[in-house]
């Protein structure tokens, strides 16, 4: 069967009219149970029934609360397989390989369908990695959401899919994983950028981290000790932040930053927009670290 990955991209020819179609009535997962959004090429047999039960920790699916008892017993996961690359308090992110790790990867996908509407389906997860961000307890850790990208990327993409569980969203984890492949970009020596188009919810998620970050960049280079006038060019905030040029102008010109003055583009940043700034990063409790990061790659 043609196995789905999630992704950011709009593609309307991936669909056709029956695949528009929610087929899925609600999956449990762990403590959560969820509506599905979306179609998602789960077995017939398995569409039928009003819950799918999931392992949540090798995303394997089944048909009843008894059978999901009973693989229990037997799976020996407590949390999603791959390597650790990222730890701090109780948040962890896990590497894994489509190739190495194909049936989880396979399975992971299947969930992101049922909750991202413009995808792309593949037939193989051999040529992407997925990064998984988990929340621990007592019992385990536990998949809050994941991106995955491209092991090699002609465009230098950092995301495919990404994709923060319906009951986990509303608390930060979405920011995180975007921030986590920037992060990853940095490593890598890479500008990067999600591939496109976004959707209508992407672009809303990118541009509210593009913003932030361009900002703190452009506060932090100001509250340095710098020449005067202070003089920071486009392709150095590219550099700083890991973002591709046209993704750093774009958020420019959106938070109105960019005027023409005496022949020239300059950044202007209003004190009001500072103080906007700042309240707002004061306000996130949970940033990653990449001294960790760095480490741990």
């Amino acid at each position: 069967p043609a196995l789905c990955l999630g992704s950011l991209s709009q593609n309307q020819n991936t669909y056709d009219g029956l695949t528009r179609i929610k087929n899925v009535q609600q999956i449990e997962m762990g403590k959560a149970r969820m509506t599905p959004w979306y179609f998602s090429p789960y077995p017939q047999e398995l569409c039928s029934l009003p819950v799918i039960y999931i392992c949540e920790f090798c995303l394997k699916y089944l048909k009843s609360n008894n059978c999901l008892k009973r693989h229990k017993i037997k799976c020996k996961l407590f949390h999603p397989p791959g390597n650790e690359i990222y730890r701090k308090n109780n948040i962890s992110v896990f590497e894994i390989d489509g190739r190495k790790n194909k049936n989880y990867a396979q399975n992971l996908c299947l969930i992101a369908k049922l909750f991202l509407d413009h995808k792309t389906l593949y037939y193989d997860t051999d040529p992407f990695l997925f990064y998984v961000m988990t929340e621990y307890d007592q019992f385990g850790l536990h998949m809050v959401g994941y991106f995955s990208k491209e092991k090699e990327s002609s465009e230098d993409y950092n995301v495919a899919c990404i994709l923060t569980l319906p009951c986990h969203q509303k608390k930060g984890y979405g920011r995180l994983l975007i921030e986590f492949s920037y992060l990853l970009s940095q490593v890598e020596g890479k500008l990067g950028s999600p591939e496109k188009p976004l959707s209508d919810l992407g672009l809303l998620s990118y541009r509210s981290y593009w913003s932030n970050a361009v900002l703190e960049a452009l506060i932090q280079y100001l509250d340095s000790p710098t020449e005067s006038p202070p003089s920071l060019t486009i392709l150095e905030l590219c550099d700083r932040l890991c973002m591709k040029k046209e993704d750093v102008i774009s958020t420019l010109q959106h938070l109105n930053l960019i005027h023409y003055y005496k022949g020239q583009y300059i950044i202007c940043l209003s004190n009001e927009i500072i103080d906007q700034h700042r309240k707002s990063m004061f306000r996130r409790k949970v940033r990653i670290d990449e001294k960790i990061l760095a480490v741990a790659t």
